[in-house]
């Protein structure tokens, strides 16, 4: 099994520092006793472990039954009836004195035992004589909380997650036993989709990223690019998804996004910083996209992450807030961790605005709130691309919209013309509607200060209309089903306006 060269070393020196006991919160038991030995070799000392199942046991490698260990047994009365009791927590405790000085005991799932008093005193009294006998100590298990009369002798030991050079090897290593079991068949792939796949691990264990990587491969021998959204669904699973942020599985391309051609480019080129793939450039923050409700805003977040090939994680306010005092700031602090763990990732605030506008009304919550966001956007190391989309510019605080928070400011105006023309070819191509005979320029004029919403929906009216009708979609029907309606540049005139001219002279267009 591949263990980082820096978890060897770094747990050399904490078992070689004066702190008795060390704590490792970790679900990787077979990969953390594996490091021990092998760190327990290089410092040439003894290593037991201890499970209620199997007892306090030498289990360092090429050991020879030393005399205290011999004896062990024999002085706590073990005998062939009561050798359930010896497994017991309290007969191990009492057998430590009989170890040598120097060993290193591991105790696993030792912590429904750290609540009781005599454990505790036991573990102290090892702490204590530290000294004089430097016998340490390893409590290992999924969750750890030390008693307050321990946490002065002990050190934390974390498990680093695999880096993006052993993840290439896991996923050839793991390929290597699919081709041996299959009569030496090699595996499918290629350079992009492989690269994914690796990129979609990071942030997982060494355990879960294996089990992730199987099933990729052995359901049809092949890493490919239809792997990776249940590859990054799977993750956010396994990383403890809690309902405060929601996984978008299904995410866009930017061809399926009509006009938005200034954001396009400017999502392009800053693709290779985010991902990693140019090193020695700064990564993007983030974008706010602000303008009229239906111009295509929350489909355009979706084909950032799309167009990347990164999860897109969306966070709703909504569920962030608590009735208790405190606990909206925790809620958000934990959304925020649970997306540096997904990370690369692209995290979807979607109508920020509704969450962050200020008042007297929320007892300060807001702006706690709205601040938790911002120490976090100035601080964040992890690769989080953050798209904010709002549609009242006015309800947003002046500090979230002010130069160096975001990468950029766009604003998605009504479409023009030919951008009206493309988003119709792009609903009527999705429904599987012939649209070689429909006059899209003619239609795109008759539909001036129309939304992208507005245009779909009047497909989708039309779609219903031949259906009932026994017809095809036409020209015709198109143009009556625009006819029909009554856009929000009509309905909302004066709110668009003011819109639009806040953002001139503040904004960058996207089309």
């Amino acid at each position: 099994m591949l263990q980082p060269m820096n978890d060897r070393h770094d747990l050399e020196i904490a078992l070689s520092s004066h702190f008795p006991l060390l704590t490792i919160q970790s679900h990787e038991e077979t990969r953390v006793l594996t490091l021990l030995r092998d760190v327990a070799l290089r410092l040439r000392r003894p290593l037991y472990t201890w499970s209620l199942t199997e007892g306090l046991k030498r289990d360092d490698m090429g050991f020879e039954p030393s005399v205290q260990w011999s004896r062990i047994g024999t002085e706590m009365g073990a005998t062939p009836q009561n050798k359930e009791t010896e497994k017991g927590p309290g007969e191990m405790l009492t057998q430590l004195a009989g170890l040598d000085d120097n060993a290193v005991v591991v105790l696993c799932d030792f912590h429904p035992y750290l609540q009781e008093n005599l454990a505790i005193r036991h573990i102290k009294e090892i702490a204590l004589a530290h000294e004089s006998r430097p016998l340490n100590v390893v409590l290992l298990s999924h969750d750890v909380e030390l008693p307050s009369e321990l946490q002065p002798f002990a050190a934390t030991f974390e498990l680093s997650l695999p880096d993006e050079a052993t993840l290439r090897a896991l996923i050839q290593e793991e390929a290597s036993k699919w081709s041996k079991r299959n009569g030496n068949s090699k595996i499918r792939t290629d350079r992009e989709a492989f690269s994914l796949l690796c990129r979609s691990l990071q942030g997982l264990t060494q355990s879960d990223a294996k089990r992730l990587i199987r099933n990729a491969i052995y359901d049809d021998g092949a890493i490919s690019h239809s792997d990776i959204p249940g590859a990054m669904k799977a993750k956010y699973e396994l990383l403890g998804g809690d309902g405060l942020l929601s996984f978008e599985y299904e995410t866009a391309r930017f061809n399926e996004v009509g006009g938005f051609e200034a954001l396009k480019r400017w999502v392009e080129t800053r693709k290779a910083p985010f991902i990693g793939e140019l090193k020695g450039v700064d990564a993007p923050k983030g974008v706010m996209l602000l303008g009229v409700q239906g111009g295509g805003k929350s489909l355009a977040a979706k084909a950032v992450a799309g167009g990347w090939g990164v999860p897109l994680l969306r966070l709703d306010f909504a569920r962030l807030y608590d009735k208790f005092f405190g606990e909206s700031e925790k809620n958000v602090r934990r959304a925020l961790q649970s997306a540096e763990a997904m990370a690369p990732c692209v995290l979807w605030i979607d109508e920020i605005e509704k969450g962050l506008a200020t008042g007297d009304n929320d007892s300060g919550t807001s702006r706690r709130l709205l601040g938790s966001l911002l120490t976090w956007m100035a601080e964040k190391d992890a690769p989080v691309f953050i798209v904010a989309t709002a549609n009242d510019i006015s309800a947003l605080p002046p500090e979230l919209i002010r130069k160096g928070r975001m990468d950029e400011i766009f604003f998605v105006d009504l479409p023009r013309a030919e951008t009206r023309a493309e988003i119709l070819r792009i609903h009527l191509q999705k429904r599987d509607i012939e649209h070689a005979g429909i006059e899209l320029l003619s239609l795109a004029e008759a539909a001036e200060g129309f939304s992208g919403a507005e245009l779909e929906q009047a497909v989708v009216s039309a779609i219903y209309s031949a259906h009932a009708d026994s017809a095809e979609v036409n020209t015709e029907l198109l143009l009556s089903e625009l006819q029909r309606t009554r856009p929000l540049s009509v309905v909302m005139a004066e709110e668009i306006q003011g819109l639009r001219g806040w953002a001139a002279g503040r904004t960058v267009a996207v089309d």
